[in-house]
């Protein structure tokens, strides 16, 4: 069941067009992907998802009620957190997280802030003011607030970021097991994109104001066709190189190994070829195309 519906988007600032025409749709506990280069729309989108910025055109409508009537009760249901916002930094982690709670319809605010703290392993930071706070400290603030009113949908704009990897793998955990166990439903921005496959089960990627793909990463992956084949050379590297040049293979090398970027169903090909000119490789792997070579090469098509 969709959840929330995104319906003909376009957001316009004087004569440039941020966000053009686009429409999406979150089903009930799905973890979405939003992805897209810099400067593609994402935040902007997001912005206009909140009701912090009015579309130009174009409708977003939470369980069935348009944002703009029921804005109230909607925003009741739902919280965000982003890097790119802060609290206010005069203020205690804990008096931020106690005012936080009056913003919403909270019976024990006292018990909820206790579960918020341990979820989120705030002890011994209850104490600091906001601007005394590392990047890892903020962002970890910033997703405590995300949930303290226990929401139904939740926008997160690169959630991990300045996290240590063991607490950014703890927040990952997290957040898949609120999916399961609540049925939250989360729109999640990110440039890590091993994260992404890791959490998302569907991917929207945006570029240049356009949406340009609505997928499963596995999917947009295999849309890639390149392979990294990597080869262990410990002799006759210049004329492998000699090989992939005349060939028109794009190759790297690290050490002793060359990395060749080729069609997977030609590596049988090429290694026949490099046995028949006495070019012998001592190890062998293939990595397949991912999530990343899959933005790296959508985020350089220009529409």
């Amino acid at each position: 069941m969709d959840i929330l519906q995104a319906k003909n988007i376009i957001k316009k600032f004087g004569d440039f067009t941020a966000v053009d025409n686009i429409s999406f749709s979150l089903r009930e506990g799905e973890i979405l992907g939003f992805l897209g280069p810099n400067g593609a729309g994402k935040t902007t989108t997001l912005q206009i998802l909140l009701g912090a910025l009015k579309p130009t055109s174009g409708e977003i409508i939470y369980f069935g009620k348009e944002l703009d009537k029921y804005r109230e009760e909607i925003l009741e249901k739902i919280n965000f957190s982003s890097t790119y916002t802060n609290l206010p930094w005069w203020l205690t982690v804990k008096e931020n997280l106690t005012f936080i709670t009056y913003l919403y319809d909270i019976k024990d605010r006292k018990k909820r802030i206790e579960e918020i703290i341990a979820t989120f392993k705030l002890e011994i930071l209850l104490s600091q003011r906001m601007s005394e706070l590392s990047a890892g400290q903020l962002t970890r603030v910033n997703l405590a607030k995300a949930f303290i009113n226990k929401p139904k949908i939740l926008l997160l704009d690169e959630p991990t970021a300045s996290l240590d990897p063991d607490i950014a793998s703890y927040i990952r955990r997290f957040l898949l097991k609120e999916r399961h166990d609540s049925k939250i439903s989360i729109i999640f921005t990110s440039h890590n994109m091993s994260e992404v496959e890791e959490v998302c089960d569907r991917i929207i990627f945006i570029n240049m104001g356009k949406i340009v793909a609505d997928d499963t990463p596995t999917n947009l992956a295999k849309v890639i066709k390149i392979s990294h084949l990597e080869l262990l050379i410990e002799k006759n590297m210049e004329k492998i190189k000699k090989y992939c040049k005349r060939e028109n293979l794009k190759y790297k090398l690290n050490g002793k190994r060359i990395i060749i970027d080729i069609n997977e169903s030609k590596i049988p090909d090429l290694l026949r070829d490099l046995t028949s000119q006495e070019i012998y490789y001592d190890e062998i792997s293939i990595e397949r195309p991912n999530l990343e070579d899959y933005f790296i090469q959508t985020a350089q098509t220009k529409l």
